[in-house]
């Protein structure tokens, strides 16, 4: 069993404190929060501190593993807490147990992989990733580090999304598509062909909008 501390204990950390508890013999010890007061129980659990108190709190064997509980509004946010991190305390990956994952498959470390997604052969799944309910990865496709991909977003084989990205609920992606940094799909866009520019995506076919 792990000791998880998880840092954000909005709905999103929230949930992950249900998917975890509920999947696995893991147990959440408690949350980190700029924006909550030390000692503030939240979903029976205590706020053990902001940013500043993750560190000490690690090297006095309070946790074992961190994961990052913060939503696709901040991603940028969201990759600077995991870089402050990054080789000082060990990242929580987090797969759930009804997800289809290929034994060829690479995930990096930090990622959270909801229930009844499919990732198929040789697919790689960066670091600080999340991936919401029933998404589809098709062979061969790459998700970069600390993207968002919604809930039954689908990707064909050989797709490659760069870091930074969120692929809005039940967005396409054909196959032989990159994606650049920095890209948002709205919900139900369809992608069939490259997007170079960075900005927000919508419609079918995918149009850029700013």
């Amino acid at each position: 069993m792990k000791r998880i501390a998880i840092i954000g204990s909005g709905h999103l950390g929230q949930q992950i404190l249900h998917h975890i508890h509920i999947d696995t013999e893991d147990k959440v010890v408690g949350f980190f929060d700029d924006f909550q007061e030390k000692g503030n129980i939240v979903m029976g659990l205590p706020i053990l501190g902001n940013r500043n108190d993750v560190i000490p709190s690690f090297e006095q064997s309070f946790f074992d593993e961190i994961v990052i509980a913060i939503g696709y509004k901040h991603l940028e946010f969201k990759k600077q807490i995991f870089e402050n991190f990054k080789n000082k305390i060990p990242f929580y990956t987090f797969i759930h147990s009804t997800s289809i994952i290929d034994s060829s498959a690479k995930i990096g470390q930090g990622t959270v992989i909801y229930p009844n997604c499919m990732l198929d052969q040789n697919v790689e799944v960066g670091e600080n990733v999340l991936i919401n309910i029933s998404c589809s990865i098709a062979h061969d496709s790459v998700i970069g580090n600390h993207s968002f991909l919604s809930p039954s977003v689908s990707l064909a084989g050989f797709v490659h999304i760069s870091e930074l990205c969120i692929l809005g609920i039940n967005s396409t992606v054909i196959d032989n598509i990159n994606i650049s940094e920095k890209v948002q799909l709205g919900g139900g866009t369809v992608v069939i062909k490259n997007l170079d520019t960075s900005g927000l995506y919508v419609g079918n076919p995918a149009r850029f909008i700013k």
